[in-house]
């Protein structure tokens, strides 16, 4: 029998990552954070995927985080902001040698797990899929894409990759995450936050081309001072080419503010921005928009961290 993967996080990732883990016949649990949506996920009978417009259900038993099931792999898919919280309360239900998958945007949030929960192997996880509720249990995979898995500090692939294989999850163990991360890390903050300075799709960057630029060039000076210089490498080109290939689609950040929902600035501009101070490396440009766009969030009521 395979081992139970419990998903953490009913959003649009964590929702496409146990729809497909139950599509294959691999057991799979979800933990709901309070007996209130526990019992409005059983009202509802499972989980639904919708791919090329056919919608399947699928049956996904769940569990409220106080559950006292051991839990030995943990999906943990929920936004950077609320993930040390929600892990925190499931520390005591870890296994020993428990294995944890952060499906995290930007950096800061994974070693924040990690240090809590120091008896547990913490895999760092990044996904170019796309996906997006369009109503509570119900996923739309809008667009394949791939997963990259690593660990830093044990390179050695576990064995549960197969299950991802049997799921039909595209994927890669990764013996360079940290930079993989990084260059994910750069693309963002080059991009998301000024899609929602001009209120903008993606392609509305290309009438900002000296800004793009001048944020790239100090995004590189702090990739090379991080250790990360094959993140930096043509970072510039890569930003260019995904502002073309995505044109007409809004950021997740400006998706983010147009529905009113809090952003994850802190793991993605505001980690960026931190990490250059402690560095010691002065990137104006850099520090210039993190403050407009704190300056823009808080116009809006919305949290500014």
């Amino acid at each position: 029998m395979s081992t139970t993967w419990h998903v953490l996080g009913a959003g649009s990732l964590g929702t496409l990552w146990a729809t497909r883990l139950a599509r294959a016949g691999v057991p799979v649990r979800l933990v709901l954070r309070d007996t209130t949506r526990l019992q409005a996920y059983e009202a509802s009978g499972g989980l639904t995927l919708v791919e090329h417009g056919e919608a399947q259900h699928y049956a996904v038993p769940a569990e409220t985080a106080d559950s006292t099931q051991p839990i030995n792999r943990l999906l943990v898919a929920c936004k950077a902001y609320d993930t040390e919280s929600a892990v925190a309360r499931l520390a005591p239900r870890l296994a020993p040698g428990a294995e944890l998958i952060l499906l995290q945007n930007g950096l800061g949030s994974q070693d924040a797990v990690a240090a809590q929960v120091p008896q547990a192997r913490c895999i760092y996880a990044s996904s170019t899929e796309g996906a997006f509720r369009d109503g509570d249990w119900r996923v739309v995979f809008a667009g394949h894409g791939f997963t990259w898995l690593g660990d830093a500090s044990h390179p050695v692939a576990p064995i549960w990759l197969d299950d991802l294989s049997t799921a039909s999850i595209p994927h890669e163990w990764s013996t360079d995450i940290l930079t993989r991360l990084w260059r994910k890390l750069a693309l963002n903050c080059a991009i998301n936050p000024l899609t929602v300075l001009h209120d903008c799709r993606n392609g509305g960057l290309q009438q900002h081309h000296c800004e793009v630029a001048t944020l790239c060039g100090e995004l590189v000076e702090l990739l090379e001072r991080c250790g990360q210089p094959a993140a930096a490498e043509n970072l510039q080109q890569e930003v260019e080419r995904v502002i073309h290939a995505t044109a007409a689609n809004y950021s997740s950040m400006h998706q983010d503010v147009t529905s009113k929902r809090r952003t994850e600035i802190s793991y993605l501009l505001g980690y960026a921005c931190k990490v250059a101070g402690r560095h010691q490396l002065n990137l104006p440009h850099l520090n210039q928009l993190e403050s407009r766009l704190i300056a823009r969030l808080q116009s809006l009521g919305l949290p500014s961290d």
